[in-house]
């Protein structure tokens, strides 16, 4: 089977989310074969290279999202410059037109809205891949004056009204942005159309290829989210103008309902990410959810109590970064130290990237530091706080497995969550978990932690007190975990799964392209199994085989289409006199023979046509 493999700033590159588990999926499933095409996002992440290949993997398109339009090159070999002709500006205004409609209107405008958006977005496929390249036509000030209209419009949005000229200018260029694999060259027969299934890692601009696959080539679509798109353009539109984050929010909606609408399956990643999708006019019957597969091997030695870690030392493994709540965490310590003044905590830090992240490591610092003085244990002893901040990969901590294995309890702030990977890492090592109410920590967690409502450090910290002064309690809750991580959330699991969807889908939907130096393959499901019969039931009567078949032998039946048989029997109307044809009444009554050896000349040629088909 061929895979198109469709993915948005992640795999084969070295950086992003979807690295690592694409990779296991392509590594786990070696007897397909895979054809990846990927958008990149910006030029380090081109500059890092990809990650070495397994021998399935085909070949590699990619594409960028992060360049400007007059340094690169485009579908069918055309440039970015070459502009559209009087007819096709023509085409593409009208179709232009129908999308900014439907992306300004409100959200509960009804069915004929996301019918314009999905008659916009392919008409503007079809003028792309006829044409050229759009983004000179979608930064033009056409599409401005278009994008200006439908604002004013009656019914618009209210939140898109108070738009001006700046704000279609923005717009127009994360529109672009966005439809930008619309005008790639990857639709073809010798590309993404010889696929035998489309593979989207994601939703937004990765599965914007599998729509235009399956409208074109007739390529199924299956679509995966471990983290919702719309929600993450959601967050990331926050430092945009009002009007503009109403424009970007109607697109990035349309386009995600329309996803769901013509994908074969949808496969969400837990049941948060999966009530997005319903919000969004996802089909249930089309929604699976298939966890995230993760590796226990690294985790093996301490899940089975090699190290017993420190019976009062919490844990906190993640990147710094507001949304993981510190400062409530830090709080909630202070209350812990109350109760238990032998209490340690240890911020073990992914490093991240950024001024926001280093001013808020900062911050999370200066607050420990008032919040817990250094203590020393005597006079001219040096004083230690009781809070430590490690670097991952550093002397204090070296590895994952060696983080965990530091302490007893695991201990999970978030007030924003997806899927929390450091609870599964925790409950692999087998440690009792503390965690806030946020995404999918209760699908995760599953009754084997506590969990407490976020933004409560008093809470927060009568959980870890609980846990602390339990020795018991711990070790059951992280044995409890670590069996339901080993049933759940195992990269074995998640290929096996993924097996099973890629094999379902084929089966429903036949493979349909032809191979050029193998004409005479078979094909797998191309027929259903019921129309082929063995060979000793096609023929039981001379009635199904066609004159001369005897002479033939009996492989004529053998593996031979029932409707080709049918197809090949001699019509008795077809003799030249119709005088030819025996009388019934002159058929001699087998019971008034005096021989039984005696047979008419028709019971003749019966009993040699089923000698010949039985033999």
């Amino acid at each position: 089977m061929r895979i198109g493999l469709l993915t948005d700033g992640g795999y084969p590159y070295t950086t992003g989310e979807s690295r690592l588990w694409c990779d296991r999926l392509v590594r786990g499933l070696a007897r397909h074969e895979f054809d990846i095409f990927a958008l990149s996002r910006s030029r380090e992440q081109e500059e890092r290279g990809l990650v070495e290949l397994p021998p399935q993997v085909r070949r590699v398109n990619t594409a960028p999202l992060w360049t400007a339009p007059d340094h690169r090159p485009v579908g069918r070999g055309r440039t970015a410059r070459r502009g559209h002709g009087r007819r096709e500006r023509r085409e593409f205004a009208a179709h232009f037109g129908r999308l900014a409609t439907a992306l300004c209107a409100e959200e509960t405008a009804g069915p004929h809205d996301a019918d314009g958006f999905a008659e916009g977005l392919y008409g503007l496929a079809a003028l792309a891949r006829e044409h050229g390249a759009l983004d000179v036509e979608l930064r033009s000030e056409t599409a401005v004056r278009i994008l200006e209209a439908a604002c004013r419009a009656p019914g618009a949005n209210r939140a898109v009204r108070a738009a001006r000229v700046p704000d279609h200018l923005a717009f127009a260029g994360l529109l672009e942005r966005a439809l930008r694999p619309l005008s790639l060259d990857w639709y073809g027969d010798d590309a993404l159309g010889a696929a035998d299934l489309s593979h989207a890692t994601s939703g937004g601009s990765a599965a914007l290829p599998g729509l235009l696959a399956k409208r074109f080539c007739g390529v199924p679509l299956l679509v995966t989210e471990y983290g919702v798109q719309l929600r993450a353009q959601y967050l990331a539109s926050r430092q945009l103008s009002a009007p503009v984050r109403a424009l970007q929010a109607g697109f990035q909606r349309r386009l995600a309902a329309e996803v769901y609408a013509r994908a074969e399956l949808v496969t969400p990643g837990n049941t948060h990410a999966r009530r997005w999708q319903e919000r969004c006019g996802a089909d249930r019957a089309k929604l699976r959810t298939v966890y995230p597969g993760m590796s226990a091997d690294r985790f093996h030695a301490v899940g089975e109590g090699a190290y017993g870690g420190e019976p009062n030392t919490l844990v906190w493994v993640g990147r710094i970064e507001p949304a993981k709540d510190l400062v409530a965490l830090l709080h909630a310590f202070a209350e812990v130290r109350r109760a238990e003044p032998a209490a340690r905590l240890r911020l073990v830090c992914v490093p991240t990237e950024g001024a926001g992240a280093a001013g808020y490591l900062a911050h999370c610092r200066s607050l420990a530091a008032q919040l817990f003085p250094d203590e020393a244990a005597g006079a001219h002893a040096v004083g230690e706080n009781p809070v430590s901040f490690e670097e991952l990969g550093g002397p204090e901590a070296p590895d994952l497995a060696g983080a965990y294995a530091a302490g007893s309890v695991v201990v999970l702030s978030s007030v924003v969550e997806g899927f929390p990977l450091s609870l599964v890492e925790a409950m692999f090592c087998g440690r009792a978990t503390v965690s806030t109410d946020t995404g999918a920590v209760v699908e995760v967690i599953g009754g084997t932690g506590l969990v407490v409502p976020p933004r409560n450090p008093r809470a927060l910290a009568d959980a870890c007190v609980s846990l602390l002064r339990d020795p018991e309690r711990r070790a059951r809750l992280g044995a409890a975990g670590r069996a339901r991580a080993l049933e759940l959330f195992t990269v074995e699991q998640n290929i096996a799964a993924f097996r099973g969807i890629y094999l379902e889908l084929m089966s429903h939907n036949p493979v349909h392209r032809e191979s050029a130096d193998r004409a005479q393959a078979p094909r797998p499901f191309a027929h259903p199994a019921e129309a082929h019969v063995p060979g000793r039931w096609a023929a039981p009567t001379a009635a199904r085989i066609p004159a001369g078949a005897a002479q033939r032998g009996p492989s004529w039946a053998a593996g031979r289409p029932l409707a080709v048989l049918l197809r090949e029997r001699p019509d008795p109307r077809d003799r030249a006199d119709p005088r030819d044809r025996p009388d019934p009444r002159d058929r001699a009554d087998p019971r008034d023979r005096a021989d039984p050896g005696e047979r008419s000349e028709p019971r003749e040629r019966l009993d040699i046509a089923e000698e010949g088909a039985g033999a």
